[in-house]
């Protein structure tokens, strides 16, 4: 039952008609910000970030989701940001893998306001899709005896005109933050779309369905309650086809030392799960840990499919920091 029941999640997203939600997704979305928003590029207080991502969910079934992510960011002082990022999710028994590799630019030269602390990004990437199967570990109906049960041995009729894909695809985003030091709250929010070239979804049988372009608004405030902590709401919408997806959420950042922050949070996904999440950063490094409790009734189908997700950044800094932009790079 739990092998049918990925499997019908894997070949929806084979189907003629694509229109649930394709594209991985993440707790700690804000850590691996080409996938968020290429306006988020270069959105952190330094000269560099490498950032890697692993999520494993549905860790009941023999075959879960895992998804890996790497990326690195560059930060120049000329109105321009640059990244690369790298993504793979692997599922299931049919070994579907999911494979992304983007370029991504952030314009950084539109300021406004008396000291022109309100600051507008425009971010692009651009990059490719790689969607593929293993047949071999696939099993089929005449593969089955009714008397003698599954045999790997019997010869099946089914066959496919491709077991992989690979498209170009494109992205676009904006983003708004108030980077004034020293006030009690600052404002930042964002809108991106992904897959502007709509590409083409040749799993299908006549080739010509497309991958639905995915909208993605996130918003949030970081509160200054004091010296030593600062508490962060946030909320992500993401419509993709016919599927939605809604979250909100909030983390505390406490000063435990000169080089030392706690961090304390945790999202709620509407119909889905609650994500407990805890982050240490000292210096340069950045580790954070979080755990989807699966409130779905599918997660109850399956006897309860929680999710685990690890993130580790390094940036590396410039001499000295500015807090007045520090608050832009959310860690949940």
């Amino acid at each position: 039952m739990r092998t049918i029941i990925l499997l019908l999640l894997v070949a929806g997203l084979f189907s003629n008609g694509v229109k649930a939600q394709v594209d991985p997704h993440f707790s700690q979305y804000y850590v691996y910000p080409s996938w968020l928003n290429p306006a988020l590029t270069g959105a952190f207080d330094g000269d560099y970030r490498v950032s890697g991502i692993y999520r494993t969910q549905w860790g009941n079934i023999s075959s879960p989701f895992a998804t890996a992510g790497l990326a690195a960011e560059f930060t120049t002082e000329k109105n321009s940001n640059f990244g690369i990022s790298v993504l793979n999710q692997r599922a299931g028994d049919g070994g579907y893998n999911y494979t992304t590799a983007y370029g991504s630019f952030a314009y950084t030269g539109v300021r406004f306001g008396a000291l022109e602390t309100h600051r507008v990004v425009m971010g692009i990437q651009l990059g490719i899709i790689r969607r593929g199967i293993n047949p071999s570990k696939l099993t089929f109906g005449d593969q089955w005896n009714p008397i003698t049960g599954y045999n790997p041995g019997n010869a099946t009729l089914e066959s496919f005109s491709r077991t992989s894909a690979t498209s170009i695809d494109a992205g676009a985003g904006i983003l708004y933050y108030d980077a004034a030091p020293g006030k009690k709250a600052n404002l930042y929010g964002g809108f991106s779309v992904s897959h502007l070239t709509r590409p083409d979804d040749k799993f299908t049988e006549t080739g010509n369905a497309r991958i639905p372009m995915r909208y993605t608004f996130h918003a949030g405030v970081r509160l200054t309650l004091s010296d030593m902590f600062s508490l962060t709401p946030n909320a992500l919408y993401l419509y993709q086809g016919k599927a939605q997806e809604k979250m909100v959420g909030a983390y505390g950042q406490l000063k435990a030392g000169p080089a030392t922050d706690i961090m304390l949070g945790a999202n709620y996904r509407f119909d889905d799960a609650i994500s407990p999440y805890v982050g240490f950063m000292h210096n340069n490094l950045m580790l954070g840990v979080s755990y989807d409790v699966n409130t779905s009734d599918l997660g109850k189908m399956v006897n309860g499919t929680n999710s685990f997700e690890i993130t580790l950044s390094f940036i590396g800094r410039k001499s000295a920091r500015t807090p007045e932009v520090e608050f832009v790079c959310p860690r949940l």
